[in-house]
């Protein structure tokens, strides 16, 4: 019986006292139960007494002997105590908790997934970077965790579109194409332009692969350095990306946003709202209305569209294109635009609360031989997300990233994260996972297999150590749809360090492989059936976190 089962047949425990009169209250939509902190708890427990004593009008207590007593007729229900203010405590009978084993494993890769978030449409943004330079650490980050989280929100039942959005407009690029044809031609970088070991490496190749290119005019020639750098550095990108396995649906251009007059589109939008208006020859926009500690300008007195004018039609654009939800992940030093993006959206005739959410991440700092890692030795400034990957590894950098909450700094040491030891957590999951399927490979190596899904014995599973495995494994949903709804995909890295953990003391308590002459039985293959619901699992997390799950380390 998994949670969600147990769940319903708790709700349809107090439908049925209602139905008799002896409950004057409206039925839970959904019913919680959660794995208790003791095991004098039992199994599982959950609040809806207290939850429902109050529109009830009974004392807590009374509601939970209300439910209780028709709980204990559940099938699979072995007990069931009345605790504290009016607490259910739940436990199952070793039948019913052991069938957990052969849901995990019928569900395969499915098991874990909700339909908690079911339709939603979701866009979530989680780079914006300028087309001018490698992706740095900060980058970094969000591609691991921002990739996390996509996954994390489909497996809860979102669509969900993954947007990276180019800055490939203004002055940046400009002193970007000043930048390599100062480069081409050997002369030092401008002050203000872009340096690095990188720009005259792209300089080099352009000249190589473009004739001519050094003896155009400097206005048509500096133009086609800086179309040939975008292409080539944004085509660096995308591979830098799709190496480290984080995928982008959509690459939203700033260029094209205002070439496809989706800007005007969206100052339209907010004219017809009122929000707009016009003091000193520039235009305005009436963030103030809506919390921001400012108005902000659309169209300078000269005529030019702000930066904040390209935001604007942005999130409009994307509302135009039917998402309900729109996700912003940024850099840490970008604390002021939460503000000014949530009054955008109330400009636009949104609710804030439903259609906008901007999530912070912190700096991350990378430590090696006890200092802290600045300087790039591409980039000239700091640590690029290909540099990272090349120290400790895809799996490493990502699981590591992806860890610990977002809203605060990181430092990241590489001599512990690429430590093959149980100190390191991203090696510790993926032992955990080797070591499973190492159980397996013996197991077949002996002609041992778990037998037909009419076979397996649950109620075999009686032992305490299996117990918590079960309990584990039955609380991986909870934790993928919690994840997704508090957007914390920590949350399932966390809980595969506690599955690992546990595995391995069920595995040093129980023994899954006979030993010599000894017959198999059926606790053999009940326990294999655990070992490999255990391997799902593991896999299932992995892979939410986009970090591989090796058979062998």
């Amino acid at each position: 019986m998994t949670p969600a089962e147990l769940g319903d047949a708790v709700r349809a425990c107090v439908a049925a006292a209602v139905a008799s009169g002896e409950l004057a209250v409206a039925p839970p939509a959904a019913v919680t139960v959660e794995r208790p902190r003791g095991k004098d708890h039992g199994d599982y427990a959950t609040n809806v007494a207290l939850q429902l004593a109050g529109p009830a009008g009974r004392p807590p207590r009374e509601v939970a002997e209300l439910v209780a007593a028709r709980l204990r007729d559940v099938p699979g229900v072995a007990r069931v105590d009345v605790a504290g203010p009016g607490f259910l405590n739940i436990t199952l009978d070793s039948a019913a908790a052991g069938e957990l084993a052969r849901t995990v494993v019928t569900a395969g890769s499915g098991y874990g997934q909700s339909t908690t978030l079911h339709g939603q449409r979701i866009n979530l943004e989680f780079i914006s970077a300028n087309p001018t330079g490698p992706l740095h650490l900060g980058h970094t980050r969000w591609a691991a965790v921002g990739d996390a989280l996509a996954r994390v929100l489909a497996a809860a039942g979102a669509e969900v579109a993954r947007e990276f959005y180019v800055n490939d407009r203004g002055m940046q690029m400009d002193r970007f194409g000043a930048s390599l044809m100062a480069a081409a031609h050997g002369l030092p970088v401008p002050e203000d332009g872009y340096h690095g070991d990188y720009i005259r490496e792209l300089a080099s190749s352009i000249v190589e692969s473009v004739p001519g290119i050094r003896e155009l005019p400097d206005e048509e020639q500096m133009a086609a350095f800086r179309e040939e750098g975008y292409r080539r550095q944004l085509d660096e990108q995308r591979r830098v990306l799709e190496d480290f396995r984080t995928h982008f649906d959509v690459w939203s251009s700033e260029r094209t946003l205002h070439d496809s007059g989706a800007v005007e589109r969206g100052l339209e939008r907010l004219r017809e709202q009122g929000h707009m208006y016009e003091q000193d020859g520039a235009t305005w926009l009436r963030t103030t209305d809506f919390g921001d500690d400012k108005d902000r300008v659309l169209l300078r007195s000269n005529g030019e569209l702000t930066y904040f004018a390209s935001d604007t039609a942005y999130y409009v654009d994307k509302r135009e294109r039917g998402f309900d939800r729109c996700i912003y992940l940024l850099g840490a030093d970008h604390h002021g635009y939460v503000g000014r993006l949530r009054a955008l959206a109330a400009c636009a005739g949104d609710d804030p609360d439903e259609h906008i959410e901007v999530l912070i991440g912190q700096l991350v700092k990378i430590m090696q031989g006890g200092e802290e890692l600045r300087l790039s030795k591409r980039a000239g400034t700091i640590v690029t997300l290909h540099e990272f990957v090349e120290m400790a590894g895809v799996d490493a950098v990502r699981y590591s990233l992806c860890r610990y909450p977002t809203d605060s700094p990181l430092t990241l040491d590489i001599d512990l994260i690429t430590r093959q030891t149980s100190e390191n957590p991203v090696f510790y999951v993926q032992y955990g996972h080797a070591r499973v399927s190492g159980v397996l490979r013996n197991a077949a190596a002996l002609g041992l297999d778990r037998g037909s899904a009419d076979e397996f014995r649950p109620e075999l599973l009686d032992h305490d150590r299996e117990g918590d495995l079960l309990g584990a494994l039955g609380d991986y949903p909870r934790v993928v749809a919690t994840a997704a709804e508090l957007r914390e995909p920590h949350r399932v890295a966390r809980f595969l360090e506690e599955l690992a953990g546990t595995f391995h003391r069920f595995y040093d308590a129980c023994r899954v492989l006979p030993r010599g002459d000894e017959p198999v039985t059926d606790l053999h293959r009940a326990r294999l059936w655990l070992v490999e619901a255990t391997r799902v699992v593991l896999a299932n997390g992995l892979g939410l976190l986009g970090v591989d799950a090796p058979t062998r380390m």
